[in-house]
C-alpha cells in the first residue's frame, strides 16, 4: 500500500500549492477573481478570505503545502534504509492522522459555518484521507512502538550527511517560506456572532497597489442601473442574497466603510439594496435552489423596514445563516423584525422581490453579492480597496472624495 503515499502527496501538493497561489493573489490583487469561485456556494476565496483561512497569520493553504512537501520527503528518506522502510506506513499514518484531524475541522466550517465548498481544499481533503486509509492498511507494527523505531532511525538520520542535510533544507525552506509569505490580512472582518455589532474601522491599503487599482477602475466600463440617486454624487448597487455567506462577509466589512463616508461625505452617498435571492420560488432566472430560504428572508427584510427595524432584520439573517429555515426566518421577522403579517403580506411582497431579480437577470446577475459604483460592476474587494473606489468616484465627480 505504500506505493500510493507519493501519488497521494503529489495530488495534495498540488491542490495545495494552487490554494496558496490563489490566497497570495487575494492579498496582492484587489481585482483578482480564482477560477474556481464558480458562485456563492462552490467558492475557494470564500473558504481563503474566512477566519478559517489562516493559522496564527499563516495561511493554511501554505501550511498544507508543507505537510506534503514532508510526506514526500519522509517517503524519500525512508527509503534510503531498508530499517527505515518498514516504518515508512507507521510515520505516514500518524502524521496524517495529525493532518486528517484538520481537514475534518476545516471542511465541518466550510461547508456548515461558511455555507461554501472550495474545490481545491477538497483535493487537500481527498489527499490526505487517501494518506490516511494507505497508511493504516500498510502499517503492520503497532503504533506504540513508534516513538522507538523513530528514535533509532533519527540516530541514523544524524549518522548520514545526504539526509540529514536534505531534512536542515526542508526545516529552513519551510521557516523561509512561512516569514517570507506576504503579510496583510485578506479579511478585514472576524466571522459573525450572533447580537454582536461589528467595530466600525476601515483598513487602510497601500498607496502603491491603490495607484494600481485606481488606474484599473480609470478603465472599467459603465452600465445603465436603474435607481433614484436622491441627489448622490455616488450611487451603489448590490444584488444581495440573505443565505449568501459572501454577502454576509461583505455586508459585515463594508458597513464601517458606508459608515465613515456618511460621516464623510453626508448625502453623497448612497447604497442600494437589491434583491436577488438564489431559489427559484422568487428568482425565475435559476434552474434550481441554492439557498431554500432566501426568498422568506428577503421579504422579512422589506416588511420590518416598514417598522423601522430593516437593519436589525438584516444584521440577524447574516448572522444566523447557517442555521437559516424559513420557519426560523418567519419566527426573527416577528421577534426581531416586528413583523406580525408575513403571511399575509408574503404574496404581494414577493412580487416586489421578483421584480429586483427580474433587473437582476436582464443585468446578467450570475452570483451573489453583485455590487455596482456608478454603474461599474466590480468584482469581490477587500473594504480597504472598496474604501479607496469611491473616493476614487467621489473625487471624479468631483464629490470631495480625499
Amino acid at each position: 500500500m505504500s506505493r500510493w503515499f507519493p501519488g497521494f502527496a503529489a495530488l495534495g501538493l498540488a491542490a495545495s500549492s494552487a490554494s496558496t497561489w490563489v490566497h497570495y493573489r487575494l492579498i496582492n490583487d484587489p481585482t483578482y477573481v480564482s477560477v474556481c469561485d464558480v458562485n456563492s456556494t462552490l467558492s475557494c476565496s470564500q473558504a481563503y478570505t474566512s477566519a478559517y483561512g489562516s493559522f496564527g497569520g499563516v495561511p493554511v493553504a501554505l501550511l498544507g503545502m508543507l505537510f506534503f512537501l514532508f510526506v514526500i520527503g519522509l517517503v524519500a528518506l525512508c527509503r534510503q534504509s531498508a530499517a527505515a522502510s518498514a516504518n515508512l506506513p507507521g510515520y505516514v499514518f500518524a502524521a496524517s492522522t495529525l493532518g486528517l484531524a484538520v481537514v475534518l475541522y476545516l471542511g465541518y466550517a466550510s461547508y456548515f459555518i461558511l455555507g461554501t465548498v472550495c474545490l481545491l481544499c477538497v483535493g487537500t481533503y481527498v489527499a490526505v484521507i487517501g494518506l490516511f486509509l494507505t497508511s493504516g492498511a500498510a502499517a503492520k507494527d503497532p503504533m506504540t512502538s513508534l516513538p522507538a523505531r523513530a528514535a533509532r532511525d533519527f540516530r541514523t538520520l544524524l549518522r548520514t550527511p545526504a539526509a540529514l542535510s536534505a531534512a536542515l533544507l526542508f526545516i529552513g525552506g519551510a521557516a523561509a517560506t512561512i516569514l517570507l509569505f506576504p503579510g496583510g490580512s485578506v479579511s478585514a472582518a472576524p466571522e459573525p456572532v450572533a447580537g454582536q455589532a461589528p467595530a466600525a474601522t476601515v483598513p487602510t491599503a497601500d498607496a502603491a497597489r491603490v495607484k494600481e487599482f485606481e488606474g484599473w477602475l480609470a478603465q472599467q466600463p459603465r452600465e445603465p442601473v436603474v435607481v433614484p440617486n436622491d441627489g448622490a454624487a455616488v450611487v451603489i448597487v448590490k444584488f444581495n442574497d440573505y443565505q449568501c455567506p459572501a454577502c454576509g462577509q461583505t455586508h459585515r466589512e463594508y458597513k464601517p466603510v458606508f459608515e465613515k463616508w456618511a460621516k464623510q461625505a453626508p448625502g453623497k452617498i448612497k447604497v442600494v439594496s437589491k434583491d436577488y435571492p438564489l431559489e427559484r420560488e422568487c428568482n425565475a432566472a435559476l434552474a434550481t435552489d441554492v439557498h431554500p430560504a432566501a426568498c422568506d428572508a428577503a421579504v422579512a427584510v422589506r416588511l420590518a423596514r416598514e417598522k423601522g427595524k430593516g437593519e436589525a432584520m438584516e444584521d440577524w439573517l447574516f448572522a444566523n445563516q447557517p442555521a437559516m429555515t424559513p420557519a426560523s426566518v418567519r419566527q426573527a421577522a416577528r421577534d426581531v423584525g416586528g413583523v406580525t403579517d408575513m403571511d399575509a403580506r408574503y404574496a404581494a411582497t414577493l412580487a416586489l422581490v421578483r421584480g429586483d431579480t427580474q433587473q437582476g437577470a436582464q443585468m446578467k446577475i450570475t452570483g451573489t453579492p453583485t455590487f455596482f459604483l456608478n454603474g461599474m460592476r466590480l468584482p469581490g474587494l477587500r473594504p480597504e480597496f472598496f474604501d479607496a473606489a469611491i473616493a476614487w468616484e467621489l473625487r471624479r465627480v468631483g464629490g470631495g472624495g480625499k
